[in-house]
């Protein structure tokens, strides 16, 4: 796993750029189309959380690795798919509407109840729109404050932080240090400490400078995905 000590390497290099301890910034690898045996390889190298986008594959994945690797949804979710992504996600990093927010946990008692879980709590990330175009995933920040209302009064869900992707065309800096900002006020707010999930392959170092706490990345990780 050569890329893997590389890119390492990189998130520890910018944490000192920015100030800040080595190996406080999290690795979270996306494996959206790499086969299984990738994650495995991860797993062995002493990863234990990856990233997946679309529920079918991330089952399947789920059921192959049989507990050597806990997978995050970090894709759009639709409302309808929220009782399968409870089944076996780990984390959901992208819960962006109180509906949905409703949907897991309803799905949660349901896992539970089947016997399809061992944990009863689903750490989640709020995923934020930073333009408001709320159509490619992600929630306004005049939206926020419900969706933290439903994740704090649900039965099985935790609030873990935020998770935020830069529009295009917009400046990184900019967004990352507005959502930094945000998960600032809601750690204050809320009283316990939250993470913010920001930057990719692309901009991880920028946004380990503007206070990103994990830091998803594949292409520089895995390669070009395979086509799928």
């Amino acid at each position: 796993m050569h890329n893997l000590e590389t890119v390492t390497k990189q998130i520890h290099d910018a944490e000192r750029a920015a100030g800040r301890p080595e190996g406080s910034v999290q690795l979270l690898p996306v494996t959206k189309f790499h086969p299984v045996e990738r994650i495995i390889e991860l797993a062995e190298a002493g990863i234990t959380l990856v990233g997946e986008n679309r529920e079918q594959e991330a089952r399947a994945k789920a059921e192959a690795l049989d507990g050597r690797c806990q997978i995050a949804m970090i894709g759009q979710i639709q409302s309808k798919k929220a009782n399968a992504v409870a089944r076996w996600a780990a984390q959901v990093h992208s819960l962006d509407s109180v509906k949905l927010a409703h949907g897991l946990d309803r799905g949660m008692a349901l896992a539970l109840e089947r016997g399809d879980r061992t944990t009863d709590t689903l750490p989640c990330l709020i995923q934020l729109s930073d333009d408001g175009d709320t159509a490619r995933g992600g929630a306004s920040y005049d939206d926020v404050p419900e969706i933290i209302e439903a994740v704090e009064n649900s039965e099985h869900l935790r609030l873990d932080g935020f998770m935020v992707v830069p529009p295009l065309n917009s400046d990184p800096e900019t967004v990352f240090r507005r959502a930094r900002a945000l998960v600032d006020d809601t750690s204050a707010h809320l009283g316990r400490d939250l993470i913010l999930s920001a930057g990719m392959s692309g901009d991880f170092e920028t946004a380990i400078a503007c206070g990103s706490d994990l830091v998803r990345v594949g292409t520089a990780l895995l390669g070009p995905r395979p086509v799928g």
